[in-house]
């Protein structure tokens, strides 16, 4: 492995390779057609790793994170990944209403955003986890 990463380089993000092909980490080259890609294990990795540090940014930044039901919180880690905690505690009014319990003025105030307007269905499916507690789909 020490070898492998001093000869390619140990990149975090993706970069051009000598070739100019799209390449990630340690020469995994990534363009379709010409690289290996991702496996389905290795996108679950990485989608794991997100989720659990959305669940340890949403339990740092909200106590009331952890006493919501299984959907709640759910919902509530789909909107940290798909935003970012940095955006996502800008919606402080669905906030507010999600700590005292109020779910249907949170999914309102949720609803009520550019968010919702961007993302469409999604919004409305993560808007009814929250104001039910129940998965609709």
């Amino acid at each position: 492995m020490e070898t492998l990463k001093r000869h390619e380089g140990v990149k975090y993000y993706v970069y051009k390779d000598h070739l100019g092909y799209e390449t990630i980490g340690v020469g995994r080259c990534i363009k379709m057609g010409v690289g290996l890609g991702l496996t389905h294990d290795e996108v679950d990795y990485l989608l794991m790793n997100d989720i659990t540090r959305c669940i340890e940014e949403l339990e740092a930044a909200f106590f009331w994170f952890k006493d919501l039901n299984m959907v709640r919180r759910e919902a509530m880690i789909n909107l940290c990944f798909n935003l970012g905690l940095t955006k996502l505690r800008k919606f402080k009014k669905a906030l507010a209403a999600m700590s005292i319990h109020n779910y249907d003025k949170a999914a309102e105030e949720f609803l009520d955003s550019k968010w919702a307007t961007q993302v469409g269905r999604r919004a409305i499916e993560v808007t009814n986890m929250i104001r039910t507690g129940e998965i609709d789909v």
